[in-house]
């Protein structure tokens, strides 16, 4: 499946294989080590885990089995940068990854799902839900502009007004301003632009 999609024509390697062992060899590591971690879940992680149930769950859907197979390995190796960054990865999360992996792994799938303390078939478990809510980043980063060129990168909150907005960006930049302000643009998560005359 990782090949591309199955509809279209697509020249067999041996070689293919290699790749998806390292994800499957990567992700069995990550779950030995952190089952019994006891971590707590923490914000990022529970956004992570809701963010790979849509992610997952919409490719699925659309029959795009390729990208479901892309999408587990870009979500291991966020998972992997996150278990280094919070000093590993919640329970929750690992078992919410085997129940996403076992239609496409399903001996692995069985197997991990043992090993973090699942007593009946992890085909027997609920489908995963995702949280819109949980989804959500509370805080942004917004490139702020002086006349069309980028002077700082500022983090501000994901539901800030367009006059705080301007406001923070001003106070970054504002050794690099110079003249009368004329015009100050907000486009919300995006950018900051502050133009001077």
């Amino acid at each position: 499946l990782f090949v591309g999609p199955p509809e279209l024509d697509s020249e067999w390697d041996d070689r293919g294989i290699d790749g998806v062992y390292r994800f499957i060899t990567r992700f069995w590591k990550l779950v030995m080590e952190q089952k019994d971690a006891g971590v707590e879940e923490t914000k990022e992680l529970v956004k992570i885990r809701h963010r790979m149930v849509y992610d997952i769950t919409t490719r699925l859907e659309s029959f795009s089995l390729n990208t479901v197979i892309s999408g587990f390995m870009e979500y291991n190796n966020k998972l992997m940068d996150l278990a280094k960054k919070e000093g590993g990865i919640d329970k929750e999360t690992l078992k919410t990854f085997v129940i996403l992996l076992a239609p496409f792994a399903p001996h692995i799938g069985e197997e991990l799902w043992s090993q973090l303390g699942g007593t009946d078939s992890v085909f027997h478990s609920q489908w995963p839900e995702c949280d819109t809510e949980a989804m959500k980043d509370d805080e942004v980063e917004v490139a702020v502009q002086v006349n069309g060129k980028t002077r700082a990168v500022i983090s501000v909150p994901a539901d800030i007004s367009k006059e705080d907005a301007i406001a923070q960006g001003k106070e970054a930049v504002k050794d690099k301003m110079s003249g009368n302000v004329v015009k100050e643009i907000y486009v919300p998560g995006k950018i900051i632009n502050i133009v001077c005359k």
